[in-house]
């Protein structure tokens, strides 16, 4: 008998992971190894149990799925990911894949079709439900004209997305700093090139850019 696949659950409610480990646990092909409760917390996890396979959420505070998961498939190029999300539109399906996961799975949605999807990607295949294939293809077919929003987006680097979901969260600068590990200076200067980039200056209009761009939850 082959070896179980040796997967971590990462999403930021216990109840779910709880959930995801009971209906993982019914199949011998999978192995649970572990589980984070944000994207941090993720990357230490896959360091320390190395798994074949991470099923991550994709909105979480702190540092959410996306940025997750271009770390993990830069950082542990054997570990696979697969995304467990109920977002299914282009702002979140799109960026996602692009930093690397292998497939992509709506929450309303598991059970035999997430044992479908751990097993594809983990034979290094792409998994996509119709629904979520459906947004890639009508993504590209409406590629050469761009949306205002893609181009809005555009100018900020991932660093400056990363701070810019901590400033409307209500994170202070020193605050922030702490969290990413960098003085208070480097955030006032990010925070300065954002204003400058997007030509706005006060929280309310950037928590606004931010849920219209997918950067948070709407509220």
């Amino acid at each position: 008998m082959a070896e179980p696949i040796r997967v971590l659950l990462v999403d930021d409610h216990a109840i779910v992971r709880e959930g995801l480990r009971a209906i993982l646990s019914l199949s011998p092909e999978v192995e649970v190894v572990g589980e984070a409760g944000d994207g941090r917390e993720a990357l230490d996890k896959v360091k320390e149990s190395a798994p074949d396979l991470v099923i991550m959420d994709v909105t979480m505070p702190g540092m959410d799925g996306l940025e997750a998961t271009k770390r993990v498939t830069r950082d542990f190029p054997g570990v696979k990911v697969l995304v467990l999300s109920q977002h299914d539109s282009d702002r979140y399906v799109l960026p996602i894949l692009q930093a690397g996961a292998s497939g992509y799975v709506l929450k309303r949605a598991i059970g035999a079709e997430l044992m479908a999807a751990i097993r594809t990607v983990s034979a290094g295949e792409c998994y996509l439900p119709p629904r979520i294939a459906q947004t890639v293809l009508e993504y590209f077919r409406k590629r050469p004209n761009e949306t205002q929003e893609e181009e809005e987006l555009s100018p900020l680097t991932e660093r400056e997305r990363e701070i810019l979901k901590l400033v409307v969260e209500g994170n202070t600068s020193q605050g922030i700093a702490d969290r990413l590990c960098v003085s208070k200076r480097t955030v006032m200067c990010h925070r300065a090139n954002i204003a400058a980039k997007l030509g706005i200056h006060n929280r309310t209009e950037l928590i606004r850019y931010a849920m219209r761009m997918g950067i948070i939850e709407p509220m």
